[in-house]
């Protein structure tokens, strides 16, 4: 980045806490203003906002919104320009995740699952598009291992990521030549806030994962700035980081 020249710009959806924190966090340390994006959790937010404008004044927006709602993706994109003038990547984060069993799993928790996992990603990109078009922007999709292989008692959450792995695809292709489009995958980072996983899965998990242990937060955040600002060459992947997990089954 040039001396005096605006910072690029990156909207990260679902930044007030886990992953999507360590990921503003990582991008602002290395000269990104950013767009906070949240749902529900306002105070976490705010702390974030107040320790990134801490270290750097005027360089961050707090964004609230429903990816579920129609008219979300549009206005978060809308008052990211009006606010920094310019946007030079977009990593859809946000997420949902909950079990559905077969023959259990009822229309509005397909619904959920889809409008926050492939629906809000697809709309947010469609609204962003002319905007990292200019910059020659990128698009980085949250992705999972589980997207491409099956998890039992979680077939809808499994269809919705499997989604954005095709939109990260296609994507690449409607975009191309200007905007690059990739996606990470993460494996066992961070345990579920609100899907408990006892100590044996847990070790199980371990157990399955070639290099032996969890990733870190800090491990997405690296591979989602790679992608935004120096895999220049590299569009329509998925960046599986997993401590090889995938290989394994």
């Amino acid at each position: 980045m040039k001396a005096g020249s605006s910072p690029p710009v990156v909207l990260v959806t679902g930044a007030a806490k886990r992953i999507g924190a360590a990921i503003a966090r990582h991008l602002h340390a290395h000269g990104y203003a950013i767009a906070l994006h949240y749902r529900g959790s306002e105070t976490e937010a705010a702390a974030l906002r107040d320790e990134l404008e801490t270290n750097r004044p005027d360089s961050t927006l707090l964004l609230q919104a429903d990816l579920a709602q129609s008219d979300a993706a549009e206005a978060l994109i809308a008052r990211t320009i009006d606010r920094f003038g310019r946007m030079d990547g977009l990593v859809n984060n946000a997420s949902t995740f909950f079990p559905t069993p077969f023959g259990e799993t009822t229309p509005a928790q397909w619904q959920a699952l889809f409008d926050a996992n492939a629906r809000a990603p697809f709309f947010l990109a469609q609204a962003a598009a002319p905007h990292l078009r200019a910059s020659r922007g990128a698009i980085v999709n949250m992705t999972d291992i589980y997207g491409e292989r099956p998890l039992r008692d979680h077939t809808a959450y499994c269809m919705s990521k499997a989604a954005l792995v095709m939109m990260t695809k296609s994507l690449a292709l409607e975009l191309a030549p200007d905007v690059r489009v990739n996606a990470v995958a993460p494996g066992a980072i961070l345990w579920p806030e609100h899907e408990p996983i006892d100590a044996a899965r847990q070790t199980a998990i371990i157990a399955r994962t070639p290099l032996a242990r969890t990733g870190t937060p800090d491990d997405i955040a690296d591979a989602v700035h790679w992608l935004l600002a120096s895999a220049r060459f590299t569009s329509g992947e998925v960046l599986h980081v997993d401590g090889g997990r995938l290989l394994v089954g």
